[in-house]
């Protein structure tokens, strides 16, 4: 795998880099399975990737990328360049981005701790739930406010939020000025201890929340909840709005506003 991340390291600052990097693969096709190195460093080990195509549509069917096999097609080559553009790759070749791809995936000029993986994810999660209360505070008439604080909700709307710590700052909250919705959201690639730790917490704040015209909701995905069911469970069972990105694309919204 070093030897093919050498070989990428050619293409670093190029300035014509969609034909460069379509030339170098076709002259080397192996190399194409270095490419998923680049995303996952914590050793999962992951060559087959689904990326969701519009995250107003999570409906949509998802693109399918696999780098199990040498890119010997120019279809391959074709779909191995649009994911290195769309996933953000091509930023590690920009004349200010990485100097050296294996010290890259060795921590070197990039950490891989696990609170850099978590706020990566966390901040994609984000994105794509944001995407959908904006259009949905847009069609109702509504306002949206992220990285709510109970004294920016109660200085905006009114409401009197408890919180079970000072430093409390929900991912967003949604209001017609009657109704409060207050909304975390998260993502886990990966199992762990975490998880059951957020899902313990949640429950906690959905019975602190558990007042007239105020709503709590848990937006949560990913592989990572496949190993550890029992937490998501328990959480399912005792608040009141637990969903996935497939929920929330089934605009389950309108039954709380």
């Amino acid at each position: 795998m070093e030897v093919h991340l050498n070989v990428w390291n050619y293409l670093i600052g190029k300035q014509d880099f969609e034909n460069e990097f379509l030339g170098l693969l076709e002259e080397h096709p192996q190399i194409v399975r270095a490419l998923p190195t680049l995303v996952v460093r914590d050793g999962a080990g992951s060559s087959r990737f689904s990326v969701v195509q519009n995250i107003n549509d999570l409906a949509a069917p998802e693109v399918e990328f696999d780098f199990t096999q040498p890119a010997t097609s120019a279809e391959q080559r074709e779909s191995a360049l649009e994911f290195v553009k769309e996933s953000g790759l091509v930023r590690l070749f920009a004349q200010d981005g990485v100097k050296n791809l294996v010290d890259y995936v060795l921590g070197v000029e990039a950490g891989v701790d696990s609170n850099a993986r978590k706020n990566r994810s966390g901040t994609s999660m984000e994105a794509v739930v944001s995407s959908y209360l904006k259009d949905f505070a847009t069609y109702r008439g509504i306002e949206v406010m992220s990285q709510a604080s109970p004294s920016a909700i109660k200085a905006k709307w009114g409401f009197e939020v408890p919180t079970d710590k000072s430093s409390r700052r929900f991912d967003f909250a949604l209001s017609d000025g009657h109704k409060l919705v207050l909304m975390e959201v998260n993502f886990y690639g990966g199992g762990g201890s975490k998880l059951k730790a957020t899902a313990g917490e949640y429950i906690g704040l959905s019975d602190l929340l558990n007042i007239p015209n105020i709503d709590f909701v848990w937006v949560t995905d990913g592989h990572g909840w496949l190993t550890t069911l029992l937490p998501l469970r328990a959480a399912y069972e005792k608040i009141g709005f637990v969903w996935n990105l497939s929920w929330l694309s089934r605009n389950y919204l309108n039954d709380l506003i």
